[in-house]
């Protein structure tokens, strides 16, 4: 199994008290830094090029990201989402990061799985617009690229993020050949991902109230999105891996613990192993209390590595 990660990364700062701060990707890989993970073979995440980013984004934003020169230390592009003089680095870095990883669960060697600790985050940004902590959408761009170089017919691509990927749902509305299966509160920022938003048919938003925990969560993969996941058959799974369901977690109201996300990584390890290969790549969305991010991101990569 690979590790994707850049120094660069660390360098987008969104300001004092921004809850999406360079300590959540230094837990991150604190904890990966630990014994049990050596075998990760890990490798720095190269830029994600141009015609990349210009699969799933307009050419007007991703001007915006990359031209930008903030003023002193941050620009606010809107209540939540900053750029900082790092940010364009760490954006490509994170968006290059995902599709590198795609590259390499693609290219018939040895490695299946992937795991990306990067930052910005991904999921909100639409192809016009960065919001919610997001830049580039890095998932989307993973997935396109799986698509337009590697020819594939049939991507999925797992979130269970607490928030809805709503980006990441913009992007894909009319593409059936790529699947995005979502769980999150609701309702809850972004304000979208009710279950009727169904784009091409291949939009599965099934939402959690304040207060559900494993039970609920379990059950609704369990019974409702993997057997839609497993009956697509993908050629490649891909998993927006927010751990901001946590019961710790100061922006949401769910009950999960890290065990949890334990579970729902061996779900989807086994779904990649029956349909797809092993090919799986997963890459670091939310999670905003340090030490249940840390927790969580090792019972993911855990799980992965088994």
């Amino acid at each position: 199994m690979r590790l994707y990660t850049h120094p660069a990364c660390l360098q987008h700062d969104n300001g004092p008290g921004h809850p999406e701060s360079p300590a959540r990707l230094a837990a991150v890989l604190r904890v990966l830094d630990h014994d049990r993970y050596a075998a990760l073979d890990r490798v720095e995440a190269p830029r994600a090029s141009r015609e990349q980013l210009l699969r799933v984004h307009d050419v007007n934003h991703v001007d915006r990201i990359l031209t930008a020169i903030p003023v002193g230390q941050v620009q606010r592009l809107d209540e939540d989402t900053v750029l900082s003089p790092g940010s364009a680095e760490a954006a490509l870095r994170a968006a290059g990061a995902a599709v590198a990883a795609v590259d390499t669960v693609l290219d018939g060697g040895h490695v299946r799985r992937a795991f990306c600790a990067v930052r910005p985050p991904g999921h909100h940004a639409t192809r016009e617009q960065a919001m919610g902590f997001c830049l580039f959408n890095n998932v989307a761009v993973a997935a396109a690229h799986a698509l337009a170089a590697h020819g594939l017919q049939r991507v999925a691509i797992a979130d269970f993020d607490v928030h809805h990927g709503n980006g990441t749902q913009d992007i894909f509305w009319r593409e059936p050949r790529v699947l995005f299966a979502s769980s999150h509160q609701m309702p809850l920022y972004p304000g979208s991902g009710g279950p009727d938003e169904r784009g091409a048919g291949n939009i599965l938003n099934r939402p959690l109230s304040a207060g559900d925990g494993p039970y609920l969560f379990r059950e609704l993969w369990e019974g409702d999105l993997l057997p839609r996941l497993h009956a697509f058959k993908p050629q490649l799974v891909l998993v927006s891996a927010g751990f901001d369901a946590h019961q710790r977690d100061p922006l949401a109201d769910l009950c999960l613990g890290s065990e949890d996300y334990a579970w729902i990584t061996a779900k989807l390890v086994e779904l990649a192993n029956r349909h797809a290969d092993g090919r799986l790549v997963s890459t670091l969305e939310g999670g905003y209390d340090l030490a249940a991010l840390a927790a969580s991101t090792a019972a993911h990569v855990e799980a992965m590595l088994d």
